[in-house]
């Protein structure tokens, strides 16, 4: 008798030990939770017209129409349908609105985490403003509330909560900045009692990136800030925004602001992270109930206005280059005038992506893709669109603000075996600083 052949691996991922019914009631509940009344606005304005799926990189670079952004939200139309729309209860008692069964739950974890980087392109792109990309964070939520989030995010999930970082804990990095201040002969001030800047660094910036994080350190020291970073609040990092496990990114963020305001800072500088922007600067105020005690910066903000105020000058470089707008730094938080304003004063000849600015595509990686190893076969998919206009130029340099932005373009750069490099506009500013 032959051996017989292994099940096919189950095409979905899930954590804990919920029976189905829980799971479904969990996300149900999560769901129902979010349906104020924007929300429901947004489920109830959709007219169909499908100017959503010419706007979403996987949909155009697959051409399957199951990737079509307002599609991804179908389990939680179906569950506002049946729970809390204005006639759920006639739809009920006529069988016209069924719940989400487990079934589609799973089914539709690869379309909310494999093929959306909440990068709001289709947002955008919707005559009836609905942000399609806020309404996938809803349904992540729900989707973390029953247990069936990608086994990779999952997991560095489990690492944010026990560490306060994906990347450290807080106690090693006093240890992590000696080594990197060594390296790139800086010095990195840490766990001062008092400063003014707080500054925060991206997962990547305490391994592969550390240069990003000295060069940051560069300028910092080269105006004489007073600033420091601090083992008890450092990471930006957006897991929790990411996989929908908002509770948690609630505790990553207030980390930040009180680690800020216990040590009387009235900045805090944020890396080039296109998600951490969203959460710390956008969501913050929202889980504090009021204005918040302390200003959040984005690192594009705070080169331009340094720049401008004349406390740093650059050697202008005088070649041509193209940028790549970060979803979350330039289309959802505003900063396409800023970047363009330091690649001027770095005197590049700048050549604009056939999709630039507000209208630009993402990376493909953002959201969690990029994190998510299933997923890299859609992401290399995506990543032909960028290639294509980046060449589409001729530029000579290609320029990012995001360094999970240049992680993803690197990782699609090799698999395409393409030679053009990623840069950061971080480390351009630094390498180029005037005395």
């Amino acid at each position: 008798m032959g051996a017989m052949t292994p099940p096919a691996p189950a095409a979905f991922d899930r954590q804990g030990e919920q029976d189905d019914t829980a799971r479904i009631d969990a996300a149900i509940g999560s769901f129902v939770r979010e349906f104020g009344v924007t929300a429901s606005l947004h489920l109830e304005s959709c007219v169909r017209c499908g100017l959503c799926a010419d706007a979403c990189h996987f949909r155009i670079s697959t051409g399957d129409p199951k990737y079509t952004p307002i599609r991804k939200l179908e389990p939680l139309r179906r569950a506002y349908l049946h729970e809390v729309s204005p006639f759920a209860p006639l739809l009920r008692a006529f069988g016209l609105a069924k719940r989400p069964t487990i079934e589609d739950l799973q089914e539709w974890q690869e379309l909310l985490y494999d093929s959306c980087t909440m990068c709001g392109r289709c947002t955008t792109a919707c005559p009836m403003g609905i942000d399609i990309a806020e309404l996938v964070k809803v349904s992540r939520h729900g989707m973390f509330k029953a247990g069936l989030v990608p086994e990779r995010l999952a997991l560095m999930d489990r690492t944010a909560r026990q560490w306060g970082s994906t990347a450290t804990p807080g106690e090693d990095l006093p240890d992590i900045l000696a080594e990197v201040a060594a390296e790139h002969g800086v010095t990195i001030p840490c766990d001062l009692g008092r400063a003014d800047i707080l500054v925060t660094a991206a997962p990547a910036e305490l391994g592969e990136h550390t240069k990003s994080l000295a060069d940051a350190a560069k300028i910092l020291n080269r105006i004489g800030a007073r600033w420091t970073m601090h083992s008890a609040g450092f990471d930006a990092s957006n897991i929790g925004f990411n996989n929908g496990d908002l509770e948690l990114q609630e505790r990553l963020t207030r980390s930040l602001i009180d680690t800020a305001v216990k040590i009387g800072a009235t900045t805090v500088l944020l890396p080039e992270c296109g998600h951490a922007y969203g959460a710390a600067r956008w969501e913050a105020a929202k889980w504090y109930g009021q204005a918040l005690p302390v200003r959040i910066i984005h690192m594009t903000e705070f080169l331009d206005e340094l720049l401008a105020d004349g406390r740093i000058r650059v050697h202008p470089i005088g070649e041509t280059a193209t940028f790549h707008d970060p979803c979350q730094i330039v289309r959802r938080g505003g900063l396409e005038a800023a970047a363009r304003r330091v690649l001027a004063a770095l005197g590049f000849e700048l050549r604009e992506l056939q999709d630039h600015g507000t209208a630009g595509f993402c990376c493909g990686g953002g959201g969690g893709v990029v994190s998510n190893q299933r997923a890299a076969p859609l992401r290399h998919k995506v990543f032909e669109l960028k290639r294509l206009q980046v060449e589409a130029t001729g530029a000579k340099r290609f320029v990012t603000s995001c360094g999970q932005c240049r992680i993803t373009l690197e990782m699609g750069a090799q698999h395409a075996s393409w030679n053009k490099r990623t840069e950061s506009l971080l480390e351009l500013v630094a390498d180029n600083l005037a005395h």
